[in-house]
């Protein structure tokens, strides 16, 4: 007896006549693959330019070395603000796996200026720091412009000014024309600063030598910040004497901290950011499946006739299922592929313009495609089954 049952479709045959359903609609597919596609792009996009702007810094502060710890003075029992006693420096300098040790301290009530001229109430938040020559090699910054403060300059009113507060005064390069006036008096500009990316607080201030501030500004001689380079194996043990080495008689009035407790904030905002626009980018998703839902609802109404004759030559209800649910499939895959495509070219374009590494995490492209097919499954799961669902004459009514 001959095998009456209906032949099974291949994989071949069924991509072949997906694919054939899709060729018969280009406008309608690519504006679908396209709603699709934008939100895999943001998301691919988002997670993209996140880790390489982690990767940027991560290399930054490879390269300087995250062994800088930050000594400050906190507070006293009474809630009044203390300070670090005169000899908290050289005890510092005298721990062991301590490699270097320097000091700025807050000279209060003195404001910068780029003349004398602008009121007084128009500072610009710009912090005065008597400071060290030697702070350079503990934090490691470097000058874009002249030099640092030695120990012939730092007696006399010579300034260098941070990144940001060059900006903010309109000093282009350090010289001996270059003033600023600062506590009442005019400061030479000997030094301008780059970014520090381990003392970002040094980029909104201007430095002046620890003589000068003590002789012209009334500096009280207290330092506020003691920066202390460490051996890379001995950080944490550093870190948990220096309270008690800084002023052993109150260690509770201490503050220890180091750029990686900032670097673990920082991070922990770029996680809630990036969790805000994967949302955006999820919303454009589901805008994008509904688009798929769409075009294949209007799919099976406009291809009755065709559903129709394919049950008449023998087609059976699962058949006809799948062709609808790979149509479907077949749309979403082409619209993960080019949002993956799109996101990666958007991230590499920004990193190069903003000259960082290039990264795109393997997890989030494989990501991207993996829920655009389960969307696509979703949305072309309906469409499907009521295609299937139409009898043969029915079908070959309808006009």
């Amino acid at each position: 007896m001959a095998d009456l049952r209906p032949a099974r479709l291949s994989v071949r045959d069924v991509l072949r006549v997906g694919g054939a359903g899709l060729r018969a609609r280009p406008l309608r597919v690519f504006l679908s693959a396209l709603g699709i596609a934008i939100g895999i792009a943001a998301m691919i996009s988002v997670v993209g330019i996140s880790t390489s702007s982690r990767e940027n810094l991560d290399r930054q502060l490879a390269a300087l070395g995250t062994n800088l710890l930050t000594v400050g003075p906190g507070q006293s029992l009474f809630g009044e603000q203390s300070h670090l006693p005169d000899s908290s420096i050289g005890m510092i300098d005298r721990i062991e796996p301590v490699l270097s040790t320097s000091a700025t301290g807050k000279v209060v009530g003195a404001k910068v200026y780029r003349n004398d001229r602008i009121p007084e109430t128009q500072s610009g938040g710009i912090a005065v720091l008597a400071t060290r020559p030697d702070l350079p090699d503990t934090v490691g910054a470097t000058v874009t412009s002249g030099a640092f403060l030695n120990e012939a300059n730092a007696r006399y009113p010579a300034v260098v000014l941070g990144h940001r507060t060059a900006e903010r005064l309109g000093v282009g390069v350090a010289g001996p024309d270059q003033r600023v006036y600062l506590g009442d008096q005019w400061f030479t500009v000997v030094g301008v600063l780059n970014p520090v990316p381990l003392a970002p607080e040094l980029d909104t201030a201007a430095l002046i030598g620890w003589p000068i501030a003590e002789q012209s500004l009334k500096f009280d001689g207290y330092a506020t910040t003691v920066y202390t380079r460490t051996r890379e194996d001995a950080v944490e043990a550093v870190q948990a004497v220096l309270a008690a080495t800084a002023n052993p008689e109150n260690p509770n009035e201490v503050s220890v901290s180091r750029p990686s407790d900032a670097l673990a904030a920082k991070q922990a905002t770029d996680q809630t950011l990036n969790g805000l626009l994967l949302g955006l980018g999820a919303v454009a998703l589901l805008v994008g499946g509904v688009g798929v839902a769409n075009t294949m609802v209007i799919s099976v109404l406009e291809r009755r006739a065709e559903i129709g004759l394919r049950r008449s030559l023998g087609a059976t209800r699962g058949q006809v299922r799948i062709q609808f649910l790979a149509e479907s499939l077949l749309l979403s895959a082409l619209g993960g592929l080019g949002g993956v495509l799109l996101g990666v070219v958007v991230t590499v374009s920004y990193a190069a313009y903003q000259d960082w590494p290039s990264v795109v995490p393997a997890w989030a492209s494989a990501g991207g495609v993996v829920a655009t097919m389960i969307i696509g499954m979703i949305a072309g799961l309906y469409p499907a089954i009521r295609a299937s669902r139409l009898s043969p004459t029915e079908a070959l009514a309808t006009p």
